[in-house]
């Protein structure tokens, strides 16, 4: 386990909660999208993208099975790439101009978060902002339920399809901030691996990256009973604290990133490894939907809108704009190795860190920092 849950000294939590939506994985499950729409009787679908994402075969796959299955389809792809409360709010908007009874989002962790996001303000009005924490917003209070949200990721790193959590980008402010709410757990995620097979070595990396942040932090976050008791189950969040079912599945997902991170990013015809990493995503999505991420996650949002004057590779996104996955792992390394030396499982964070995370950048690490246990 990553943490310590019988220490009588600790008096708070007694318990914790697991949730996750009902779950497909597998090849070729996008087309499933309108059976899996039907079984909730929509009729009238809002069916959310990105511009690059718009006219390529993974949403006419999404549109297609639809109309299979006798569903309206109205399309919205007007999403920027590292969300923002401009485009959470012109989605809440075309919610608004429909009478849609349901949503699918087809997309990475951008076009998810900004789905959540919007169905957040559509249900519960207002801006966006206001249901951040103070003293960026008045944490506005919001209840469920909310429309039903298909969630069908098309990168292997984000997990959004399996958390409660929306990151979005606070233009005024030029940072992001995180709104949870476990009204915002989508109703079903369909992972299909095939979506990431046309995607670039450097898209892989930057997601894997992500993924591996995702099931560490988790794995080393504080434990659920260190936190206060909540006298209402109710009003409990999902972001808890760690616990034997998020330790359980970040495991997992870390040694799937051990095996098979280098050899994804490697080899574009590598179908194993890439489906790999494509359940390793879900895997540390459901982990740290039910426990939380810490220090790599909070400092990458420096990271990413402190730089002004940085172009990334690969992505036609103008600049500034540094990929997510970047951001978290460029202070994981030295974040890991500190929390590391306090960490009651401290041999194993150590191999992360000592281990896969040198070998995935290319970097050398000390000789001195090497356990002889490892």
């Amino acid at each position: 386990m990553g943490c310590q849950y019988d220490d009588p000294t600790h008096d708070g939590a007694t318990s914790f909660t697991v949730a996750m939506p009902r779950l497909t994985f597998g090849r070729g499950t996008l087309s499933e999208v309108g059976a899996r729409s039907a079984r909730y009787q929509l009729k009238n679908i809002a069916l959310f993208t990105d511009p690059y994402l718009l006219d390529g075969p993974l949403v006419a796959s999404a549109k297609a099975s639809l109309a299979a299955a006798g569903i309206s389809v109205a399309v919205f792809s007007d999403i920027r790439v590292e969300p923002c409360d401009d485009t959470v709010m012109r989605s809440a908007a075309f919610l608004n101009s429909g009478k849609f009874d349901g949503v699918v989002s087809v997309g990475g962790g951008s076009v998810i978060d900004t789905v959540k996001a919007a169905l957040l303000v559509h249900h519960h009005g207002g801006n966006i902002v206001e249901y951040f924490a103070p003293p960026v917003g008045q944490a506005k209070a919001a209840t469920g339920p909310i429309l039903t949200h298909i969630a069908c990721p098309t990168t292997s790193g984000t997990g959004s399809e399996c958390t409660s959590i929306t990151v979005i980008r606070v233009n005024s402010l030029n940072t992001k901030f995180v709104v949870a709410n476990p009204c915002l757990l989508p109703t079903e995620a369909i992972v299909d691996p095939q979506c990431c097979d046309s995607l670039p070595a450097n898209v892989i990396a930057s997601t894997g990256f992500d993924l591996c942040c995702h099931a560490l932090e988790c794995f080393t976050a504080r434990a659920y009973n260190q936190h206060t008791a909540i006298t209402d189950p109710n009003a409990r969040q999902y972001i808890q604290g760690a616990n034997p079912y998020s330790d359980m599945v970040a495991r997992e997902a870390l040694d799937i990133v051990n095996h098979y991170l280098i050899r994804g990013v490697n080899d574009k015809d590598d179908s194993e490894a890439r489906d790999k990493l494509m359940w390793g995503a879900t895997l540390a999505g459901i982990a740290f939907g039910n426990s939380g991420t810490h220090l790599p996650h909070a400092m990458s949002y420096g990271i990413t809108h402190l730089m002004s004057d940085i172009t990334t590779d690969g992505y036609p996104i103008a600049s500034p704009f540094v990929p997510h996955g970047i951001s978290v792992v460029v202070n994981a390394p030295a974040i890991f190795n500190y929390t590391a030396q306090a960490h009651n499982n401290g041999i194993w964070t150590a191999h992360i860190i000592l281990v896969l995370m040198p070998k995935a950048l290319h970097c050398r690490t000390p000789e001195k920092y090497f356990q002889k246990d490892l």
